[in-house]
């Protein structure tokens, strides 16, 4: 049940939506499977298998993306192509122009596309209407842009923007790794990167090796800057923070692990205790985490 990446965009606090109107909204736009003459189609599936396009447990919400792409390998449809293309050849005495085999490669896709196999993604979104967090568990830009035009397509004026902090994470990380001492709640763990932000973009790679203070420091002063720091809070949740405050090999410690309800009698039950669970101890993190990067500048500003 766990994310294992977090894309993250903010929502405004106490965001007045209901799962009936999200429901509402991402109806109009649900998956439904390609045709044998498309190449790819998107649009949301049921979290839980269900009719319910969303999932929600302790007023926290769920959906689902779902991505099918047709498996058209570019090299059979150029081997198609070449045989189409001698074919032409024989027939008109000389070899086809551009124009004709770009037509050939046309013919060839629209004929072979109803023999592909087709490929299913499924990407999960985590939105939190009480403290204004929609997260992404996916660590593609390009995916978490997909989503996001589909998801502003779906909901009636989307409120959605940029997660931006007072500090920049490259200069907080970098700063962690001079002073060896993490933010309050945290620790450091054995895995980072540092890069030169001069010609050459020198760059060097810690992966779990401790990380001693003289040689972050003298990585630092020679012009290098923190660019992903292994992190865990209070022992309960490890990640990898990015530069785009996008948190990387988000995991359950087993602190978290143990506290797994032993109640629970069937799949239901466990899924909703691992998500109220899940997105509880999120929540808290992030708040604790924007606040080690001296608070959000929208908020800052607000106050």
């Amino acid at each position: 049940m766990w994310f294992k990446n977090l894309q993250l965009h903010r929502l405004p606090a106490h965001w007045s939506v209901t799962p009936q109107h999200m429901q509402q909204w991402l109806e109009p736009l649900a998956f439904s499977a390609a045709s044998s003459i498309e190449n790819e189609r998107r649009g949301w599936v049921s979290p839980r298998g269900d009719d319910a396009l969303v999932y929600t447990a302790n007023r926290q919400m769920l959906i689902t993306y779902r991505a099918e792409k047709k498996l058209l390998p570019a090299s059979v449809v150029t081997q198609f192509v070449k045989e189409r293309a001698a074919e032409l050849e024989e027939q008109q005495g000389f070899k086809p122009g551009r124009k004709q085999l770009r037509e050939l490669k046309e013919q060839v896709t629209d004929e072979l596309l109803p023999r592909a196999f087709s490929i299913r993604r499924d990407t999960r979104v985590w939105i939190d209407p009480v403290n204004g967090w929609l997260a992404i568990d996916s660590s593609s830009t390009a995916l978490c842009d997909d989503i996001i035009g589909l998801l502003v397509k779906s909901v009636t004026d989307l409120p959605l923007a940029s997660v931006r902090t007072a500090r920049s994470p490259v200069s907080a990380m970098t700063e962690w790794l001079l002073s060896g001492d993490a933010p309050s709640g945290f620790t450091l763990d054995r895995d980072t990167e540092l890069r030169s932000t001069g010609e050459g973009n020198a760059t060097v790679r810690y992966v779990g090796h401790a990380l001693e203070t003289e040689d972050m420091r003298r990585h630092i002063e020679a012009g290098k800057q923190c660019m992903r720091l292994a992190m865990s809070w209070d022992d309960r949740v490890s990640f990898v923070l990015t530069p785009s405050f996008t948190l990387k090999r988000v995991s359950a410690l087993d602190v978290l692990k143990e506290a797994a309800d032993p109640t629970a009698a069937n799949d239901d039950e466990r899924f909703e205790a691992d998500f109220i669970l899940m997105t509880g101890e999120l929540a808290r993190m992030l708040s604790a985490l924007t606040g080690a990067l001296g608070g959000e500048e929208d908020l800052r500003a607000a106050a």
